[in-house]
């Protein structure tokens, strides 16, 4: 996430977060010893739990400047204010301490309950808590949970209507696969308006305080595609990187996945370069992106074959990964995924047809993957697995 200027009530200076890292640096010491202390001792520590460090002599909570998710991000003390910024997570040496062998076959969606049916999630957690679900759906439908198990209804995001999507959208407010990213103290939403089958398409931007129904504001096109280009604009996802740079990740079908650069300042695209990140030999069947960070890496997530189609769905979920933001891309055999790689790690089985569409989620208790799959009767709903991550950094779905 990009850097900010320092809000005038929250300054801090040089020496005062110079003191910061050094305490960070002993507390982690300390953290570090306890996970890896004999059993009688390391019984009372949860590696599982999040914990908030507290400075003993002024009460404030250790935190991450303006939500950074940056290498390099600035630490600051404030008040306890409960937000996943002041929350830290113990790490045993040597890994992550979920699994880092994959199952013998593909598990099925782990248990949700409540109003879960759904086309192309998003999930983000809110500074609250609260899990705050995007998806396809006429004017963007929304729901949440508090424990990401039970989902409830939340309206939509423009219960107004979206008149500006209707050239492409054919006069409908039927709008698709949104992606939300927090960062500049607010909500980025991406999404996408077209018809089945269309090139005729765009991605739009609105923004939000609160991510509640009726508190987006529309901030206007992104991109737009038209017949006789080489790509189709939907499907987007925003990736920060380890710069501070912003990223749009997105495409279907025609010739594959692309990406633009966004101006951090605006949320809008800057420059006119348009790379090609993904794409299939002998298929067009390529969509939904998902970019996302983990450790060493940036991993591309995309669905491979058909969604829509209920029961008859193809999709699956394929991944491949690079040191760099924009590519190359390479699954684990090596093959570049611009000349058709990518390594599968979900895909249908028994009663969960056309697993995909997929969306990531750091969360407390480690790498969540989201998606939709369809049931016997043609339905599609919420699914929800977690992700490990085997000796060589490749994931699973477990």
């Amino acid at each position: 996430m990009n850097r900010f200027p320092s809000p005038p009530i929250r300054r801090i200076r040089r020496g005062v977060a110079a003191a910061l890292v050094a305490t960070v640096g002993i507390l982690l010491a300390l953290c570090q010893s306890l996970v890896n202390a004999p059993p009688a001792a390391a019984a009372v520590i949860d590696t599982d739990a999040s914990y908030i460090l507290v400075n003993r002599h002024s009460g404030k909570a250790l935190e991450t400047w303006e939500w950074s998710t940056a290498d390099g991000a600035r630490l600051a003390q404030y008040t306890d204010l409960g937000g996943a910024n002041q929350q830290w997570r113990l790490v045993k040496l040597g890994g992550s301490g979920g699994p880092t062998i994959p199952p013998a076959s593909y598990p099925r969606p782990g248990y949700v309950t409540g109003d879960i049916g759904v086309h192309d999630p998003e999930v983000t957690k809110t500074p609250g808590g609260t899990y705050l679900l995007a998806h396809t759906g006429n004017n963007i439908s929304l729901k949440s949970s508090t424990d990401r198990t039970t989902w409830r209804n939340a309206g939509s995001a423009f219960p107004g209507g979206v008149p500006w999507a209707h050239p492409y959208t054919g006069g409908g407010n039927h709008v698709w696969a949104p992606d939300i990213t927090f960062a500049n103290g607010r909500y980025y939403m991406y999404y996408s308006a077209s018809s089945f089958g269309s090139q005729h398409s765009a991605i739009f931007l609105a923004t939000s305080s609160t991510g509640a129904s009726g508190s987006w504001t529309h901030q206007g096109l992104v991109i737009e595609s038209r017949n006789g280009d080489t790509f189709n604009a939907i499907d987007p996802n925003m990736t920060i990187d380890t710069q501070g740079r912003w990223w749009l990740t997105f495409g279907s079908f025609w010739t594959g996945i692309k990406q633009i650069q966004l101006d951090p300042a605006t949320g809008r695209r800057t420059g006119t370069a348009l790379t090609s990140v993904a794409r299939r030999q002998g298929s067009t069947a390529i969509e939904a992106p998902t970019l996302i960070r983990h450790g060493t890496y940036y991993y591309l997530f995309v669905s491979f074959d058909l969604c829509c189609r209920g029961a008859s769905s193809t999709y699956r979920i394929m991944v491949g990964r690079s040191t760099s933001v924009n590519g190359p891309f390479i699954d684990r055999n090596g093959v570049a995924m611009n000349s058709g790689g990518g390594t599968e790690i979900l895909a249908g089985r028994g009663s969960i047809h056309g697993p995909g569409h997929q969306a990531y989620l750091d969360d407390n208790d480690g790498s969540i993957l989201f998606y939709h799959y369809y049931a016997d009767n043609g339905a599609s709903l919420l699914g929800i697995n977690k992700l490990g991550w085997d000796s060589a950094g490749w994931p699973f779905a477990y």
